[in-house]
């Protein structure tokens, strides 16, 4: 496997879970760290500098939707939480403060490598999307999108976006005007098919924090919009720089 030793922080107050998961990771060639509280967590990461970060909700001392809210304050690092079955406020929400995907407990440490294998292929890689111009940059009215630097600029200012919430702008915008379902958005840019109508929340999600960054008024849209009875386009005609 092709992974360069990237390093996982595992952070769950269960024992048993973080010595299953330290071990399935490592051997699959992972490098991994774990932290056993919220508090632990931030001073981990603070001095090992992780490539994903794998986060239970529910926590002493600072709990997942807090480690999260201070992640974001730092860092683009991608974050995969760990949520209770059925509970969907606790997925919503630890999407809504940034968080890129989630897994829900009971899971199968498969589940879960297959989830850490897509989002760090996504992050790492530039995707080659049809549309997208050889020069790699993309205008669309103020927005400037460089798909090889992977940054955004709104008015000449950078736009600071996670891996994730890059990826499926570069989808949007590679196809302007060309609707998408959240069933093809999550496969394409997530890797995997919903099993269950909430999954597709997570793009939904996206789409808002998207919409937050780049939209004039996020609540009535003119870039992202949603295409009714399909899912979301990118309204825009591309002009692609020469």
């Amino acid at each position: 496997m092709d992974n360069k030793k990237e390093k996982i922080l595992i952070v769950d107050d269960e024992t048993s879970i973080r010595r299953i998961l330290e071990t399935r990771l490592s051997m699959i060639g992972y490098e991994v760290v774990s932290a056993s509280d919220g508090e632990e967590a931030l001073t981990v990461f603070r001095k090992e500098y992780p490539s994903l970060v794998v986060l239970d909700v529910m926590m002493p001392k600072l709990d997942g939707y807090g480690v999260c809210q201070e992640l974001r304050k730092e860092s683009d690092v991608p974050i995969i939480i760990l949520t209770a079955l059925g509970d969907v406020s606790d997925k919503i929400t630890g999407l809504e403060l940034g968080a890129d995907d989630y897994v829900v407990k009971p899971f199968s440490p498969k589940e879960l490598e297959a989830r850490i294998r897509s989002v760090l292929r996504r992050v790492d890689k530039i995707p080659i999307w049809a549309g997208i111009p050889s020069s790699g940059i993309i205008n669309v009215g103020l927005i400037r999108v460089d798909i090889n630097k992977k940054q955004v600029y709104k008015n000449n200012i950078r736009v600071r976006l996670t891996g994730m919430e890059f990826s499926l702008l570069e989808l949007l915008v590679s196809k302007a005007g060309e609707p998408f379902s959240r069933s093809s958005i999550l496969q394409e840019v997530w890797g995997y098919t919903p099993e269950r109508h909430v999954d597709t929340r997570v793009v939904d999600v996206h789409i808002s924090r998207l919409r937050a960054k780049l939209e004039d008024d996020p609540s009535n849209p003119d870039l992202i919009i949603t295409a009714r009875g399909t899912g979301y386009l990118f309204q825009r005609i591309i002009e692609t720089s020469i």
